[in-house]
């Protein structure tokens, strides 16, 4: 069975790469996620750095964080669709928001999150779901820290009908925040992952122990003033959007790497 999931998962990732462009949306896009993978590895325990070898073998975080999106091109995962998101209406003020998630009930990126994190802590969960688990969670968290894929509205589908213009193109909200931004700053994810993974030891315990559910707030929050910024349909956004966003979107790929290292470790311990 291992040889036969290995098989399928090259084929899937080899195919993906092929056919990128006909995906609509690829969460932070690849080299987003692997800079969360990247940072998170650097903050392992010696315990976390053990397990994760012992269960991804020579893949590296990096590499691994974007097999959820690689699966996309099989028809038999469709049904994790709906766990890389959580969409919330908007106008909610903080103690609405997590009183909302923390029920953990319903299928959305909070709920799955916490059933990954309390399946991966099972000592005796079978060597093919933990690859599978561990490859999601690595990228999930990245997911939670893109803030439309948690502060995205129902009604918009997350940004993905808000219509704007980037530079010359014709394109959406999410998009712009899943794979233009992220495109536009053209760097590999070992350069981006360098430049940005400078952190203080207080900032990274006060980055951890925040509840999980106060991660996603966050991202909710910064979210409506994404939203709060377009204010016509087809408005067009360039350098100066970039300029503006840019620290947001390096903290939040800290912020990610940081605190799915945390995780780990504490899966792991």
């Amino acid at each position: 069975m291992r040889t036969k999931l290995f098989r399928s998962i090259v084929l899937l990732a080899v195919t993906s790469f092929i056919s990128f462009s006909s995906f609509a949306n690829w969460w932070w896009g690849m080299t987003g996620h692997r800079v969360v993978g990247e940072i998170a590895d650097s903050y392992l325990s010696p315990k976390a750095r053990a397990a994760v070898k012992a269960i991804l073998g020579n893949e590296s975080m990096a590499m691994a964080a974007n097999w959820a999106d690689f699966i996309k091109s099989d028809s038999n995962f469709n049904y994790l669709s709906p766990w890389h998101y959580v969409n919330l209406k908007g106008g909610l003020t903080h103690d609405e928001v997590i009183n909302i998630l923390k029920p953990d009930t319903g299928v959305n990126l909070y709920a799955k999150m916490n059933f990954i994190i309390r399946e991966l802590k099972k000592k005796n969960l079978e060597k093919e779901k933990k690859i599978m688990y561990l490859r999601l969670l690595i990228h999930f968290v990245g997911d939670l820290h893109q803030p439309l894929h948690v502060g995205g509205r129902p009604e918009d589908q997350g940004g993905n009908r808000v219509r704007v213009i980037w530079f010359s193109d014709s394109t959406n909200l999410h998009s712009v925040w899943d794979d233009k931004l992220p495109e536009y700053q053209k760097l590999s994810y070992t350069e981006w992952a360098k430049a940005i993974n400078h952190t203080t030891s207080q900032q990274r315990a006060g980055w951890q122990k925040a509840p999980v559910y106060e991660w996603f707030f966050e991202s909710y929050a910064a979210a409506q003033g994404i939203y709060a910024e377009i204010t016509r349909p087809y408005q067009r956004l360039g350098y100066r959007y970039n300029f503006d966003h840019i620290d947001t979107i390096n903290e939040q790929l800290l912020k990610g790497g940081v605190r799915l290292a945390g995780l780990l470790n504490d899966i792991f311990k």
